[in-house]
């Protein structure tokens, strides 16, 4: 089933409200109507989750899986997004994938996972999320991740703003911890966790627990204070990390570059990340 076409392609859910939302929005309102986008994406996964095995399943180019759910999620949020801001270039990962090549020149631009953690999706572990980044001059500034079966949102537009939902309840402040004196909880990908390069750095850090988790999670958690430190000598795309990113700037962590401890950025050639650091208050 394609879900770009036919039921299932998430239009039905963008309803004339949130086409009203879109078109009153002020700046005020943007988390709002971010965690809105996310969380109603959500809803058009979560129909395909309910399938259970009975979902048809691709491989892409880089041999990673996509199915009819990141595609209707995707759809779904690039038409809410052109509603929202028609100026700005949206980059998407399944429309990257299909050759979209947008122009971010001006320095402004969304990047979009719909799905991701498609792997965590398959293996029906509720660990995936939606992806919802603005980027502006090299850095995330508003974002949304949503975990649609955990029914679980953050979000966040600052330093001091980061925020969370669960279950429909209004959203509540929160912020990263500093390193607690008896050691460090570490979170790698629970795909990609395990490394001669983690264990490497790991080596120089008085660690208390190491945990796995998927998808964008790994940021939330230490954005939220359940774990401090999130390694990553993998590969990962910038679709995958801005949202995350950005919620761990608002709760008072950083992400860092693992080579040279700059700022990790976005809009590089490619879209590829290097490796990085994320880490909860310093």
């Amino acid at each position: 089933m394609d879900g770009r076409n036919g039921s299932g392609n998430g239009r039905e859910d963008f309803d004339e409200n949130l086409d009203d939302e879109l078109e009153d929005l002020d700046d005020d309102d943007l988390q709002t109507v971010l965690r809105q986008i996310a969380e109603r994406a959500g809803q058009v996964i979560l129909t395909y989750y309910a399938k259970g095995d009975d979902i048809e399943v691709r491989a892409k180019d880089d041999a990673s899986p996509v199915t009819a759910a990141d595609e209707a999620a995707e759809t779904f949020i690039l038409q809410a997004l052109e509603t929202l801001t028609p100026e700005i270039p949206v980059v998407a990962e399944e429309a990257m994938a299909a050759g979209a090549k947008p122009d971010i020149s001006g320095g402004l631009f969304w990047l979009v996972d719909p799905l991701d953690g498609t792997k965590e999706f398959l293996a029906r572990n509720d660990e995936f999320t939606v992806n919802i980044a603005l980027i502006q001059d090299g850095m995330p500034v508003a974002d949304v991740v949503h975990a649609p079966a955990l029914a679980k949102t953050w979000s966040g537009d600052g330093a001091g703003s980061a925020t969370f939902s669960q279950g429909g309840q209004p959203p509540l402040g929160f912020a990263a911890r500093r390193p607690p004196e008896d050691g460090l909880v570490v979170v790698a990908s629970r795909r990609h966790g395990a490394s001669r390069d983690l264990d490497r750095f790991l080596a120089d850090y008085n660690v208390a627990e190491q945990t796995e988790a998927g998808s964008s999670l790994k940021f939330c958690l230490v954005a939220s204070g359940a774990a401090d430190l999130y390694p990553r000598f993998g590969r990962t795309m910038e679709w995958d990390t801005a949202a995350g990113h950005a919620v761990l700037l608002a709760a008072g962590g950083d992400v860092t570059r693992a080579d040279d401890g700059s700022p990790l950025r976005y809009g590089k050639p490619g879209f590829e990340n290097p490796h990085f650091i994320a880490r909860g208050k310093s």
